[in-house]
């Protein structure tokens, strides 16, 4: 159950960027979501996109701590056939979510557009690629093991060679992708 809540939370990170650019596009904000209040009404702009960015943010921050409460593996040394930086070949696939977003017209649009993109997001199984953990210093490898499996790992460690990858405690999101959080 654990599992499945924290892969939520990780969706709705990777993809509420979507929905902030659609909000900035569209120049909504906060006093235009809380029009009784008066001093919300009188934050500039930047102040609500700010505040807009800050969500997904502290939501990434918070699923870095939850992820302890995940099933754990290891990585022996020697395991690993080759290693990959990861960190370059998702952007595009990513910037392209904020062309999307720049295209949405409405809010029923949006709603639809975000749903698709989250129940595909969600039932990938892949991966989760969410750039604001480069934000928290997480760097994305691609990894092949001895036996062939591929794996998608999110890591502060800066690993080069596939012989450097020794890893006592891994968080498990799912079956392909992992967390390390020491």
């Amino acid at each position: 159950m654990m599992n499945i809540a924290f892969r939520l939370l990780l969706t709705v990170n990777a993809t509420s960027l979507l929905v902030i650019i659609f909000l900035v596009q569209k120049g909504y904000t906060l006093g235009y979501f809380f029009p009784d209040n008066s001093w919300l009404g009188q934050l500039s702009n930047a102040v609500s996109y700010l505040l807009y960015f800050l969500v997904p943010v502290f939501l990434t921050g918070l699923s870095i701590l939850l992820s302890s409460l995940l099933g754990k593996d290891a990585f022996k040394k020697g395991t690993t056939d080759s290693i990959e930086h990861a960190n370059n070949s998702f952007l595009p696939s990513y910037l392209g979510y904020f062309f999307v977003a720049l295209s949405i017209e409405n809010w029923e649009t949006l709603c639809f557009v975000y749903g698709v993109l989250f129940i595909f997001t969600f039932l990938s199984q892949a991966l989760y690629f969410n750039p604001l953990f480069l934000v928290f210093g997480y760097e994305f490898y691609n990894i092949r093991t001895n036996n062939g499996t591929a794996i998608f790992l999110i890591s502060r460690h800066k690993y080069k060679k596939p012989d450097e990858i020794e890893i006592s405690t891994a968080c498990r999101i799912n079956n392909y992708t992992f967390i390390e959080r020491g």
